[in-house]
């Protein structure tokens, strides 16, 4: 069963952290000399403070929901919510790159990040000057120096969060109580992203690898973690982003610094497969672990957020099909991730991950499975019909992880510096990439085709191959963005949607309808996803809408409002602009 991390003493430290950090904004002198004595005077009690860090992680304005499940859409995989018709400045204009400095989405999460920030500004402040940091016996000094380094990779991932969606934003790596300036401006995100990477470099130093004596196995970063964030930030550090002096997308000519720093990361990962490995199958990632409120075994999943029931995250309730409890309950799954039809016909039918990240059905109260039409299927990688335990009632809470950071990535990582940095793959770059492939053709690994041996190929088939790995996993978007993809992907979506509302090659042959068993428990088609349909409904099997159903409004309402050079970032929310005169909106904001 899953461990999770959030502790009772940590409500009650976090509630002194809040005081702490708000002594500077309030007319009152309490005592707080004193409270971070207290706070910080202990391991239990700097463990319970570490605790509120991790916590600011979660929720509906964290990865709950909006960082994980609103904000990474659309993209050429997935797109965001569609139940409204007009703009509404909140979900919806959020998906379609239709963004006012006052959509409703903006500002929570924005401050939660800063607000993960503070807390681990705190307890980074605090914990190295604890007596015992460097006093105290090996084993307080062992845990102390750990959670001094989770501390730091905490806000390097928030930071992370902040710039890979607002570019430039304050810099503040100071508790409020000891910021000379509260009305901070913007940092350049390079300064910000050498910082993180040299922060990184130290917690690695910090946290013990994965299963090594005394640690548990549960959602705390370990070392595997935090090499993987640095590797994933150098590259974010060495690709595009759009800038706000020339309002494109650039790279700086150092990039490849920044590429060698994430191969260099991600082999020191991958030379030490006792502690993280690829799960032999897939879909055990996310059916047997993820969804089964499990530690998945071989280290796979390498950073994940804590979700628990009692702490907001609808992970597999938003994004996935709708699932009924039992008859007559209320159903769970709002479906409000959706498929981009091209994206599952982007899969080689053997490609056993295809069917892992998409959900074509929706469950009906006696528990047997409707097929949906093809413009209406969702997520599918934590589907509700995969919980063990099953959900016992309707909540929306569904103590369902979201997973950061996986192998696979790391494996990709390596594969994608490796090529960029040597002009073309090495022996180990095309190890590391088939590596993942293989996994995902488990059974049929000769389908997977020759690997292409030059720098451009290879690229993109990493591009491809990522497509096919993260689906659902709030990956793509930002990939796209550093590899100044989004804004062709966009437009190559759009054009091939067009093909296959037209049934114009390759999309010609496909099914106008699917024909499918309407009271089994699985799904199971009469004719095939690749052929034309049959003229008639097969005896005992439902009809539904497969190609017939793309329309011209669908593929119009696909990242609507997109503008290459403005549309790669958000704006800052208004009431953040508001309350600090130094910052102004950039990007045509």
């Amino acid at each position: 069963m899953k461990v999770k991390i959030f502790f009772p003493i940590a409500v009650a430290v976090i509630s002194m952290i809040s005081l702490i950090s708000c002594k500077k904004y309030l007319e009152v002198s309490p005592q707080s000399a004193f409270d971070e004595q207290f706070v910080f005077s202990n391991v239990a009690n700097a463990t319970g403070a570490l605790m509120g860090v991790y916590e600011q992680l979660t929720g509906d304005n964290g990865y709950g929901s909006r960082l994980s499940m609103m904000y990474p859409y659309d993209t050429d995989e997935f797109i965001g919510v569609t139940n409204a018709s007009a703009p509404d400045n909140n979900s919806r204009d959020l998906s379609r790159y239709n963004l006012q400095p006052t959509n409703g989405q903006l500002a929570l999460p924005f401050n939660q990040l800063y607000s993960g920030i503070e807390r681990a500004n705190i307890c980074i402040k605090n914990i190295p000057v604890m007596a015992m940091y460097n006093n105290g016996v090996e084993s307080e000094k062992q845990q102390l120096r750990r959670l001094y380094g989770e501390a730091l990779t905490l806000r390097a991932q928030f930071y992370l969060e902040l710039i890979r969606n607002w570019g430039d934003v304050p810099a503040l790596f100071k508790p409020a109580i000891d910021q000379e300036d509260l009305f901070p401006q913007k940092t350049d995100r390079d300064l910000i992203y050498d910082r993180l990477i040299e922060d990184l470099k130290t917690a690695a130093e910090l946290v013990p690898w994965r299963n090594e004596p005394g640690v548990a196995l549960d959602e705390r970063i370990t070392k595997g973690a935090v090499k993987g964030l640095r590797a994933r930030i150098a590259l974010y550090r060495g690709g595009y982003s759009l800038r706000s002096s020339s309002k494109q997308m650039e790279r700086k000519p150092d990039y490849l610094n920044f590429y060698k720093i994430a191969r260099d990361e991600c082999a020191e990962i991958m030379a030490r497969r006792d502690k993280h490995n690829l799960n032999p199958s897939f879909e055990d990632i996310f059916k047997n672990n993820i969804n089964a409120f499990k530690i998945e075994p071989n280290g796979e999943v390498m950073f994940e957020v804590a979700l628990g029931k009692d702490i907001s995250g609808r992970i597999g309730y938003y994004d996935g099909p709708r699932f009924y409890v039992s008859s007559g309950t209320a159903q769970l799954g709002n479906s409000s991730v959706r498929a981009v039809p091209i994206y599952f016909y982007s899969f080689n039918p053997l490609d056993t991950r295809r069917d892992v990240t998409l959900a074509p059905y929706y469950n009906n109260a006696d528990k047997t499975k409707a097929v949906q039409t093809l413009v209406n299927m969702v997520s599918g990688k934590y589907r509700a019909d995969w919980w063990n335990p099953a959900p016992t009632s309707a909540s929306q809470q569904t103590g369902i992880n979201w997973p950061i950071l996986r192998f696979s990535d790391v494996l990709l990582m390596f594969a994608e510096a490796e090529n960029e940095i040597n002009s073309g793959p090495t022996i180990g770059a095309i190890s590391a990439y088939e590596e993942v492939r293989k996994r995902g053709f488990k059974g049929n690994e000769a389908a997977i085709g020759i690997t292409p041996l030059g720098k451009e190929d290879f690229f993109n088939a990493i591009v491809n191959e990522r497509y096919f790995e993260f689906g659902g996993e709030g990956i793509r978007k930002y990939d796209l963005i550093r590899w100044n993809l989004l804004a062709s992907k966009i437009a190559e979506t759009r054009a091939n949607y067009t093909k296959m509302l037209n049934k114009a090659a390759p999309y010609n042959n496909l099914p106008l309808s699917m024909y499918y068993k309407s009271a089994s428990m699985e799904v199971i088609y009469s004719n095939s996803l690749y052929a034309p349909a049959p003229t008639a409904t097969p005896v005992g099997h439902t009809k539904v809408a497969w190609i017939s159903s793309i329309t011209a409004a669908w593929i119009t309402n696909f990242a609507q409002y997109f503008k290459p050079n403005h549309s790669e970032l958000l704006p800052l929310p208004q009431s953040v602009v508001e309350s600090n005169p130094k910052l102004k909106q950039d990007y045509d904001y």
